[in-house]
Order: structure tokens, then C-alpha cells, then sequence
């Protein structure tokens, strides 16, 4: 993928708040410093473009930014900060559970995990509402430079094995050499190419990560 332009599009608190126009859109989610910001960084071309908050847990927005004025990328408020109160956990939830059970151009998820830590319990849940909206979901093992190859293939596994998905679609990615870009590119460029999906009905009362 030649990226073109990439510029920040707008941030939604609530789903009314949500960019018109039907582009198809990519989310990207994970927990609280899980590295999505220096993902889509990277992935783009653009360093500081997506920026993190100094706080865990303030940020509590869908940031969206335009790619080639052709696609969007969603940057979803990450999960697992404990400190959250429960208010904003639901908080959280509510805008996050419209978005994938609704959001029409969503074609898919880009669900990171940590490569050098097993997925934790709110991972296995989104991975789990994820299935059950139909939202195709893209699996990266971020960090893997910190990761010993001889170890890779054994943290993949056991990643996967957590999350119930199949291990040859964990990408191993870095931020810092870009490993893993290209991989990562084509699986996004093939998700985008998709037809758009009929929106779920959301799946409540289960399954809730706890927010960032």
C-alpha cells in the first residue's frame, strides 16, 4: 500500500458523532499501551499522527483518520486499566459496542495483543463479540522485536490458543524495524475490499472488557 495523505478526520464521544460518508473503515483495538498509536504510525508513514493519552484511561473517544481519501482508520479507546471506574467502563463499552455492532462501513477489526505477555481475559471477550457481531478480526502480536525469534512461534500459539483463533493469522508486527507491515498491509487491503457487512444486533450484557 503507497500511502498518498493521511491526516486526523475527527474524534466521536458518542455514535451521533460518527464521520458521514460511507468510506470503509479499519478499527484498531486493544488494551491501554498495547502500542495501536505506534501501529498506525507506522503503518502510515506518519510519525505523531496518532497520539496517546499522557493519562491510562482519559481517553475515552473513536479517533478517526482519513488514508488516501479513499479508507478510514478508527483508533479505538483502549481497555484493562483498572483504576477506571465502573461508570467509565460502561462508558467505554457503550460507545465501543455501537461502533462494531453497527458501524455499516466497518469491514474489520486489528485486534493487537502484547507478544511478550498471553492475551488477558478482556482480549478473549473482544475476540469472542467480535465473532458474534461478524466483524472479521485481523490478530497482531505487537512488541515483536522484543521477542526472541526462536520464542515467536510459541508466544503466536499461545496467543492464539487464548483467543480461539487460528495461528498462522497472528502478525507478528514492530513498531520499531516495521516488521510485519507488509504482512500486515495486505490482510487490510484484502478486508477493505469487502462488501459491506449487514450490521449485528449487539450482543449485551456479556463480554464486556474493562475500559482503559
Amino acid at each position: 500500500m503507497r500511502i498518498h495523505s493521511a491526516e486526523f478526520l475527527q474524534s466521536a464521544g458518542r455514535p451521533d458523532q460518527f464521520p458521514d460518508g460511507g468510506r470503509p473503515e479499519v478499527a484498531f483495538a486493544g488494551r491501554s499501551n498495547v502500542g495501536k498509536s505506534s501501529l498506525i504510525n507506522r503503518l502510515l508513514g506518519r510519525r505523531g499522527l496518532a497520539r496517546t493519552s499522557s493519562t491510562p484511561g482519559r481517553t475515552r473517544t473513536i479517533n478517526f483518520y482519513t488514508v488516501n481519501d479513499a479508507f478510514l482508520f478508527a483508533d479505538l479507546p483502549g481497555y484493562g486499566y483498572a483504576k477506571v471506574s465502573r461508570a467509565l467502563q460502561e462508558e467505554w463499552w457503550v460507545l465501543v459496542e455501537k461502533y462494531l455492532a453497527d458501524r455499516r462501513p466497518l469491514r474489520g477489526v486489528v485486534h493487537l495483543t502484547d507478544a511478550r505477555h498471553p492475551p488477558t481475559e478482556q482480549d478473549r471477550e473482544l475476540q469472542e463479540f467480535l465473532a458474534a457481531v461478524r466483524v472479521p478480526c485481523i490478530h497482531v502480536l505487537t512488541k515483536g522485536d522484543k521477542v526472541p525469534r526462536g520464542r515467536r512461534v510459541a508466544a503466536q500459539r499461545a496467543a492464539c490458543e487464548v483467543l480461539g483463533t487460528a495461528a498462522p493469522n497472528a502478525i507478528v508486527f514492530s513498531a520499531e524495524t516495521g516488521e510485519g507491515a507488509g504482512d500486515l498491509w495486505r490482510v487490510i487491503e484484502a478486508v477493505l475490499a469487502a462488501p459491506p457487512r449487514r450490521p449485528a444486533a449487539a450482543w449485551r450484557d456479556r463480554g464486556r472488557p474493562e475500559s482503559d
